[in-house]
């Protein structure tokens, strides 16, 4: 299957400048093609991983991807999709970014072989350029009346936008200039929102290096959810691809959690899978929902995909004993992860009477509703129900030292941290 088919077959394409000859070239040859990211914060979210996931897709089929990281560019502060200006950061803190977001997309890509990933940054060629350059060699090529009819340009003239972010189209297309020049960069690849700097670049492009430039531009569909709410962001926030920002037991719950009206467009964009399997799974999702087979299977992919697979077995875990309740067969880091979100209380080393310590915690609001959850075998320790209202709870209790949790009723989880 061309990757062009593949791509149509997943809907993960919104927009393409020459999709006959896309697709007639990707048939010809191994194709260098782009992505940017800026680095605006030290991870990336899921929501960046979107077009990441199809020049990950042509990697696979051959071709030769580059990763841009807007060493430059994020100084700058693109304008897509907002409303207001950016704060700008410190060159130390975009550098920090910049190192940080590196190590996270090489983990995501195949880093050996003719098709291996290639990382660039548009500092390197763009701080060599003074202001004189800028304007003679670049702003020249750039009609005003152009670049005020793009829809990222146009949408911010009522609330306003700073000559800084009006520059930003220029920028990005030289980017795209540039990999062409030095890369063989042919095709840029980016969000629906990207399509007016896209086709900037391809402009710039022509008018340096002629009008029969053999470059191509491919837009990737806004993700919304079923219900028309953004996609990527959960109860807590963003879903992040960093594992001290989200955990991976978060991470694998955000996926499980999958509308069953989602779960296959989200196993077609974000998974690996064959279309017998996908297919397969969409079955599932009619004929048996209340199994979440699809979900499960969604999650396992992207847990495996973004962390590992010791991080997924281990997300699995955290989610097996919280269902079951074996809370002892788990470790304090994974602790740690499961109950993250869980209300949180802090006690001391010092043996306590249950009754009072569930009282003087605040996870019980009386003594006498204390003793009658313990007499009617509603509270457990660690996964074990406390027997009696003369039961002392000692720090021996406590997993790996750090913590005890408690449960009233069925559902009801509090995570104590021993101090």
């Amino acid at each position: 299957m061309n990757i062009i088919d593949e791509l149509e077959w997943r809907d993960a394409i919104n927009q393409q400048t020459d999709a006959e000859g896309l697709r007639e070239l990707t048939n010809q040859k191994a194709v260098s093609l782009y992505c940017g990211v800026d680095p605006t914060g030290d991870s990336m979210h899921i929501g960046h991983l979107i077009p990441f996931m199809v020049l990950k897709r042509f990697q696979l089929a051959g071709h030769r991807p580059v990763i841009l990281i807007g060493g430059a560019t994020g100084t700058i502060g693109d304008p897509s999709g907002r409303q207001s200006e950016r704060s700008l950061q410190t060159l130390e803190q975009v550098q920090a970014n910049v190192d940080a977001l590196t190590a996270q997309l090489k983990k995501l890509f195949i880093t050996e072989g003719d098709n291996q990933i290639r990382m660039v940054n548009n500092y390197d060629w763009t701080h060599k350029i003074n202001i004189i350059e800028f304007l003679r060699d670049y702003g020249k090529n750039f009609n005003l009346n152009t670049m005020l009819a793009k829809d990222v340009v146009a949408s911010r003239l009522d609330s306003g936008i700073s000559f800084t972010e009006f520059s930003y189209q220029i920028l990005q297309s030289l980017d795209y200039l540039h990999l062409y020049q030095h890369e063989d960069v042919q095709l840029q690849i980016g969000g629906s929102d990207q399509w007016g700097n896209i086709t900037s670049g391809l402009d710039l492009i022509r008018k340096k290096e002629g009008s029969e430039a053999t470059a191509f531009g491919l837009t990737i569909p806004l993700m919304l959810k079923s219900d028309g709410t953004k996609f990527g962001k959960s109860a807590g926030g963003a879903i992040w691809l960093d594992a001290n920002k989200t955990t991976p037991f978060e991470f694998y719950q955000f996926w499980a959690n999958t509308d069953d009206r989602d779960v296959v467009k989200y196993l077609k964009y974000f998974t690996f899978l064959s279309k017998e399997r996908i297919d397969e799974l969409a079955e599932k999702v009619q004929s048996e929902p209340h199994k979440r087979e699809a979900q499960k299977t969604l999650a396992e992919e992207m847990t495996r995909f973004v962390h590992s697979e010791e991080l997924l077995e281990q997300a699995k875990r955290i989610t097996a004993a919280l269902f079951s309740g074996d809370i002892k067969s788990l470790t304090a880091d994974e602790i740690e992860q499961g109950f993250k979100e869980m209300p949180t209380f802090e006690a001391t080393k010092e043996s306590k009477n249950i009754v009072d310590w569930l009282v003087d915690l605040g996870i019980v609001q009386s003594k006498r509703q204390a003793r009658e959850d313990v007499t009617n075998g509603a509270i457990s320790i660690n996964g074990e129900r406390v027997g009696s209202v003369d039961f002392e709870v000692s720090v021996n209790e406590a997993i790996g030292g750090r913590f005890i949790i408690i449960r009233k009723g069925k559902k009801n989880y509090s995570l104590v941290k021993i101090t």
